[in-house]
C-alpha cells in the first residue's frame, strides 16, 4: 500500500458552529452553540491530539467530522468532501470513526451486533469482506489477538482489541478516535500507537485522537489541539508546544485545564454575587412547543440521523430510524 497523494488538506473546518437540534430539526430557542467559530486544517500524515476537559466539545467535533451530525457542507470538508452528505466517504473506509456507540456494538455481516455476544474473535475479524490478508495478519499480531477468544467470556480489554482490529482492517485515509484505548493495557496501547504512527508516516493517513490518557503520548502527536467550551483555544505543532512549555505533555495539558477551571469558578462566583444562578440554565433541547402529546425525546440523533414523526394528540407516533454510518 503506497503513500496517499497529498492533494491539499485532508481535514478543513471553517467557522464551524453547531447546536444540537430539537425534535423539529431546529435548535431550541435561546440555546447556545456547543461549537462556535471553530476552524482547523490538517494535512496528510499529521497526527492530531485533541485535548480538553469533559464536556469541552471534543466528541461533538469528532462526530461532525465523522458524518454523524449534519452541518453546512462548507463548514466541514474531509478529503475535500462533505462528511455528512457524501456517505461514500465512510462506506469506502476512507473515513473511519471509532467512538462511543462503536464501543458497545459493531457492524457485522451488515447488522449491528453486541460485542459481548457468544461468537469467536476469528469469525468477527474474518467476517469483514474485502480485506488485505497481510494487513489483517499484521493487526492481529499488533493487538495480540487470540482468534479462539469467545467474546462473551473475555475481558473488556480483549474485546476492545477485537473491535479496534475490525475498525482498522481497511486502510483509512482519515481516522477519528474518541477515547477508544481506555481498556487496553500498557503494552497493547503502546503497540497500537506505534502502528497508527506508522500508518501516518508510511501511508500519509491523518489521525485525530481525543483522549485523557497521556502515557506514551509524549512523542506521538505531530500537532496538539486544545478545545474549551466548544471553542478552539490552541492549535499548534507538537514541537512548538515543547518550546512553549518545559513541562511534560500531561503536565502542560493539566496546566491549561486548571487555568480554565479556575476561570470558570471565578465566573460562577461573580454570577452568584450578582444574584444570578451559579450555573447558567440549560435549554431543554428535546421539547417541541405545543400540546403535551407533541413532545418526544430525541435520543437517536447522536448516533446517526433521526427521523421523527410527531402526529397529533389522537395519533402520536415517534419513529426513529438509525442509519449505520462508518
Amino acid at each position: 500500500m503506497g503513500r496517499l497523494e497529498n492533494s491539499g488538506p485532508t481535514i478543513e473546518i471553517n467557522g464551524l458552529r453547531f447546536t444540537y437540534p430539537g425534535i423539529d430539526g431546529h435548535p431550541p430557542p435561546g440555546s447556545k452553540p456547543l461549537i462556535e467559530d471553530f476552524s482547523l486544517t490538517l494535512n496528510a500524515g499529521e497526527r492530531c491530539l485533541l485535548v480538553g476537559s469533559n464536556g469541552a466539545g471534543k466528541t461533538t467535533i469528532l462526530k461532525i467530522l465523522g458524518g454523524k451530525h449534519m452541518v453546512e457542507p462548507h463548514m466541514v470538508r474531509v478529503l475535500g468532501r462533505s462528511a455528512f452528505h457524501d456517505t461514500a466517504l465512510t462506506s469506502s473506509g476512507d473515513l473511519c470513526y471509532l467512538g462511543g456507540e462503536w464501543r458497545r456494538d459493531v457492524a457485522f455481516a451488515g447488522f449491528e451486533v453486541p460485542i459481548q455476544m457468544d461468537i469467536s474473535a476469528e469469525k468477527m475479524i474474518f467476517g469483514v469482506d474485502g480485506v488485505d490478508p497481510q494487513r489483517r495478519a499484521e493487526l492481529i499480531k499488533v493487538l495480540d489477538i487470540n482468534l479462539s477468544w469467545r467474546l462473551h467470556k473475555v475481558s473488556d480489554g480483549q474485546r476492545r482489541r477485537v473491535q479496534i482490529c475490525m475498525g482498522l482492517l481497511k486502510p483509512f485515509k482519515v481516522l477519528l478516535l474518541d477515547e477508544i484505548t481506555v481498556d487496553l493495557d500498557v503494552l497493547a496501547r503502546a503497540d497500537l500507537l506505534r502502528f497508527l504512527r506508522k500508518e501516518c508516516e508510511e501511508r500519509g493517513a491523518t489521525i485525530i485522537y481525543a483522549t485523557h490518557i497521556f502515557d506514551g503520548l509524549e512523542e506521538w502527536p505531530s500537532h496538539v489541539v486544545y478545545v474549551a467550551n466548544g471553542k478552539l483555544q490552541l492549535a499548534m505543532p507538537m514541537d512548538r508546544v515543547k518550546e512553549m512549555s518545559k513541562l511534560s505533555l500531561m503536565r502542560t495539558v493539566e496546566s491549561w485545564l486548571r487555568k480554565e477551571r479556575d476561570e470558570e469558578r471565578k465566573r460562577r462566583k461573580e454570577r452568584k454575587a450578582n444574584g444570578l444562578p451559579e450555573f447558567e440554565e440549560q435549554i431543554e433541547g428535546s421539547r417541541v412547543t405545543g400540546d403535551p402529546a407533541r413532545r418526544a425525546l430525541n435520543n437517536g440523533w447522536a448516533a446517526g440521523r433521526l427521523t421523527s414523526t410527531v402526529a397529533g394528540e389522537e395519533n402520536f407516533v415517534l419513529s426513529s430510524n438509525r442509519v449505520l454510518r462508518g
